[in-house]
């Protein structure tokens, strides 16, 4: 037999890996009376993508891993970020890509394959984790502190089959320090060296022990960490950049773009203090408010953005711009609290819990509230005399007023999110003959509550869309002199909260409005949401050795069961659900759902150590799901592992993957509200499509007609409980070269390709209007009845809108993993280089909104947020007690514009790309003997942002900045 397939056996004859992923660290003990062979068993390798241990690049499907020292030199507390700067995962959902969500409000969360993080499964140990954000699957890995991870390893493929639903573009396997003995304490500081901001702390307390003479351990983990606010306009380059119409355009398609990027854009029509809009048309004049209420004539645009926001070259600062108001991060203040426990029950067996507790306030800031108002020229004392004079003479009795409301305050969301998570289980081992039998039975509970509080909301008490619909506020706003002479509200009375003659009137003209007046007319909207997570299972590993082996070897085997139940749940407080706040007066949501799954996981070693196969290994692997929301589905994986000679393995694999419907997505209540959509059967839009006439007119609209533009309609909008699950057929096929001549490298080169049918998609009400009338062979049967029209006038009045199973989506790509360790003294040179290089490149990333509209796709692949390459260089140099790392990180050129072939928008914007960047990081890391170990760094050396008008959080937005970490154990 040769050597290669005694180890490969002895890896198969390993203990079982953890519950999803059956990861290990440790070395087997040989149990006596085991033969020679199985004493000779090697260090267990953690793996993620199978139940089977084996090494990593002996796998059919392609895996990367990122380790803990690698993770140190990030210099950051927030995985997700960290995890966003590999080429495979995108940064949508991130801590910054988060940061105009209330609901993820400081979560921060995985998105392989950019398919979204409900389509990314995380795991922590191998054991699910309970979601972060309600109604969702997506994990909050900013709950999982950096300083306790081992290793993070991602397999990029779908893995369904092996792990059940949400794995459909991969899974992501966070393995956590335990087993510890000692104590730890570390700390670490991160800082902009531009004067942005964006600092980080974070202090560690880490111990643990054995005990019972060495068959318990128990470690425990201490830390708090914070993020500091950083608003938009602390970042330099960003300057309120914006697109402009080209005034050198002279028509689509002629080699010029038809918008610009400029900075300084902003409104005219509304600001923090207020305008005045007087007239229409070319008579139109606004006037804008200074803070003391001084006013002047609103200067002019430099060119236009739309018929609201335009470019002031030289600022204005009676306009409002929006970047004043919103974070480019918020405010995160974490403390956690961890430990896990081991227990040998017996020789055989061995109990294992782990507990966590986190908590984090989280503040974000959004723009303050704003509305449309009328002011009554000749009454109301507030205004200035010499304006009120300019107004009367121009014949204007009332005018319209615009504000963000800042004398309120900027509209600030704050979380008090709470994380719990315990897992309980015994595993072990049987022998059986030259058999044996692993076992892991375990028990999983999460919970997620988040209690959010938004300030500053205004009081709505009359139906939207009505003009003036914040009755409150409107009331306040229409004031007059008594008899006395004193500023009082028109009518006492008015508002329908806070009301009888308790009206308190609003000075709106700068920042001179009283605590009395801003208390009446707004109000703070609270929502609380809880996300529980409960699982047990188990799972069983054998081999055929006592029975029967192939030619290859024994046969491997997993197989085991899992039941999992998911719920969230999100409450309103009274005042917003009983639709008097400006809020959505969304109904209390809950929905649950439970899954009941079998699995089986198969190895065949079909050949080895014959001419021309050193290994030839075929993997299957089946999973039957029973969802209480759903039905049953099932999932499947075929693999291939063949390796000619020792030094080369083909590989590839091939499978079907399902995602269920998550909670928001089935169960969401359908809340009313109000939507601005453009009417298709419109005489100026008809011909826009050629099936529109003939259903415009089965619907009873006649021909001329008229319809409503940017109008606002009622809505409806929720979930849906009669979608089925998502389904993807995925493959990769790609080749392992580790040359013996070349000791210390490894080469993988990969191709893979997702399609996922029925995906679960939210269907804009536009959409769904224009679908009803562009329907082929008569009207649309799925859109029409979504859509409302008045039974005299034709004229949209309300469309219902959700989730619906109808999209698809493509994405294929290639990836290289490149990785090189060796000792510099085969040059005569001291220490030891680690090299090692991910590419990725994405040849193709399409979505159908309509899956059986083919003709309607929209391409990603080199646009912003999917560059077609990506790569990331890591360079360590060891030598002695310290260590230096470089690691360079690409983003390939990216669109600004929709690359969709059939849309020719490539002369949409100017410029109409982002060039390239690479951006360089450099760390050092000294051990001061066994105890203390500093590593400080500066990323981004060269201090490369990418322009102003860029914000995508795939790229590093702050610049250079510099972090050092200090670790002392005892």
């Amino acid at each position: 037999m040769s050597t290669h397939h005694k180890t490969a056996r002895a890896v198969r004859l390993a203990l079982m890996l953890g519950a999803a992923s059956t990861a290990f660290s440790g070395v087997v003990s040989a149990q006596e009376g085991q033969d020679s062979e199985v004493a000779d068993r090697p260090e267990r390798i953690q793996v993620t993508g199978s139940r089977i241990a084996r090494p990593e690049l002996s796998q059919a499907a392609p895996l990367v891993s990122i380790g803990r020292e690698e993770i140190g030199n990030f210099g950051s507390p927030d995985l997700g970020q960290i995890l966003a700067e590999l080429p495979a995962i995108g940064a949508t959902d991130t801590l910054i890509g988060n940061r105009n969500n209330n609901a993820s409000g400081g979560v921060s969360s995985a998105d392989l394959r950019r398919l979204g993080t409900s389509r990314t499964l995380v795991l922590v140990n191998g054991k699910r984790h309970v979601a972060g954000s309600p109604g969702s699957a997506a994990v909050d890995l900013s709950t999982i502190p950096a300083s306790m991870i081992e290793r993070v390893e991602v397999m990029t493929g779908g893995a369904s089959a092996v792990y059940g639903s949400d794995a459909v573009s991969g899974v992501i396997n966070v393995i956590l320090r335990d087993n510890y003995e000692g104590v730890e304490l570390s700390g670490r500081a991160t800082t902009s060296t531009e004067g942005v901001g964006a600092r980080t702390h974070e202090f560690n307390l880490l111990g643990g022990g054995d005990f019972l003479s060495g068959r318990g351990n128990a470690t425990f983990h201490l830390g708090v960490n914070r993020i500091q606010q950083t608003m938009e306009n602390d970042v330099r380059q960003f300057a309120n950049w914006g697109t402009i119409v080209n005034p050198a355009d002279t028509g689509r398609l002629d080699g010029i773009p038809d918008r610009i990027y400029v900075p300084n854009i902003g409104t005219d029509f509304r600001s923090g203090n207020g305008v005045i809009i007087a007239g229409s048309g070319d008579s139109q004049r606004l006037y804008g408010f200074f803070e003391d209420g001084s006013w002047q004539q609103q200067p002019e645009r430099g060119g236009d953005n739309s018929s609201a926001y335009g470019s002031f070259p030289n600022g204005c600062e009676t306009c409002a711009f929006t970047q004043d108001y919103v974070n480019l991060q918020p405010e995160v203040n974490r403390r956690i609290m961890g430990s896990t426990l081991s227990y040998e029950l017996n020789d055989s067996a061995r109990f294992y819990g782990e507990f966590k507790y986190v908590e984090a306030d989280v503040e974000q800031q959004f723009q303050p509230s704003f509305d449309n108002l009328v002011i009554n020229v000749n009454d109301n004392p507030y205004l200035d005399d010499e304006l009120r004079g300019i107004l009367l003479d121009a014949g204007h009795e009332t005018v319209g007023f615009r504000k963000f409301f800042e004398d309120w305050g900027n509209r600030t969301a704050e979380n008090r999110r709470q994380t719990f998570r315990t897992v309980l289980g015994i595993e072990g081992m049987a022998n059986i003959g030259n058999s044996f039998l692993d076992y892991d039975f375990y028990y999983g509970y999460g919970e997620t509550r988040n209690d959010r509080n938004t300030a500053n909301n205004i009081i709505r008490n009359t139906p939207a869309p009505d003009f003036q619909r914040q009755a409150n506020l409107y009331a306040a706003v229409d004031t007059i002199r008594n008899a006395d002479g004193d500023i009082v509200c028109r009518d006492p009375n008015g508002g329908l909260v806070n009301s009888g003659g308790e009206c308190v009137p609003y000075n709106p003209f700068g920042q001179n409005a009283s605590d009395e007046a801003i208390a009446f007319v707004s109000h703070d909207a609270n929502r609380k949401d809880v996300i529980t997570q409960e699982y047990f299972g188990a799972i069983f590993v054998t081999d055929t050795a006592s029975y029967f082996s192939l030619p290859g070897g024994p046969v491997d085997v997993a197989f085991g069961f899992e039941w999992r139940e998911e719920s969230s749940e999100t409450t309103t407080d009274a005042f917003t659900k009983a639709g008097l706040s400006s809020s959505a007066a969304t109904p209390d949501s809950f929905g649950q759902y439970d899954v009941t799954e079998g699995f089986v996981e198969v190895n065949l070693p079909l050949l080895s150590g014959v001419t021309a196969v050193e290994e030839l290994i075929l993997d299957l692997a089946y999973r039957y799901a029973d969802y209480s929301h759903v039905g049953s589905t099932d999932a499947w994986k075929v693999g291939l592992m063949y390796a000619p000679i020792a030094d080369v393995r083909l590989r590839g694999t091939i499978g079907q993957a399902v995602r269920a419907p998550n909670v928001n997505e089935a169960f969401s209540p359908i809340s009313p509200g109000f939507t601005n959509v453009t009417d298709p059967c419109d005489v100026t839009r008809i011909n826009q499509n050629p099936n529109r006439i003939d259903n415009c007119a089965a619907l009873g609209v006649p021909e001329g007609f008229v319809g409503q533009t940017n109008s606002s309609i009622a809505s409806l909008s929720g979930g849906n409980p009669d979608l089925n699950v998502e389904s993807s057929r995925s493959w990769t096929a790609g080749v392992v070269w580790t040359p013996a001549f070349i000791e210390g490298f490894s080469a993988t080169l990969d191709v893979y390709n997702i399609e996922i049918n029925d995906a679960i998609v939210s269907i804009g009400a536009q959409t769904i209007i224009d679908n009803c009338v562009d329907a082929s062979g008569g009207l649309s049967t799925d859109f029409c009845p979504q859509v409302t029209r008045d039974a005299e006038t034709r004229q949209l009045t309300a469309v219902t809108s959700g989730y619906v199973n109808a999209s698809s989506i493509e994405t294929r790509g290639v990836e290289l993993d490149l990785n090189y360790r060796f000792e510099l003294s085969r040059w005569d040179l001291p220490g030891r280089l680690a090299s090692s290089l991910f590419v990725n490149y994405l040849d193709r990333f399409v979505t159908y909104e309509f899956q059986d509209q083919p003709e309607l796709d929209n391409r990603n692949d080199g646009q912003i947020g999917d560059p077609s390459w990506q790569f990331r260089l890591s360079n360590t140099y060891r030598m002695n007690d310290w260590s230096v790392n470089w690691t360079a990180r690409y983003i390939d050129r990216s669109a600004l514009y929709n690359v969709t072939p059939r849309l020719e928008a490539y002369e949409n914007v100017g410029p109409a790309y982002v060039g390239s960047m690479t951006t360089h990081d450099i760390s050092g890391t000294y051990y001061f003997g066994e105890n203390l170990t500093v590593n400080a760094g500066i990323r981004n050396v060269l201090d490369k942002t990418p322009p102003g008008y860029v914000g995508n959080a795939l790229y590093d937005l702050v610049g250079r900045r510099a972090f050092v970490g200090v670790t002392y154990s005892f």
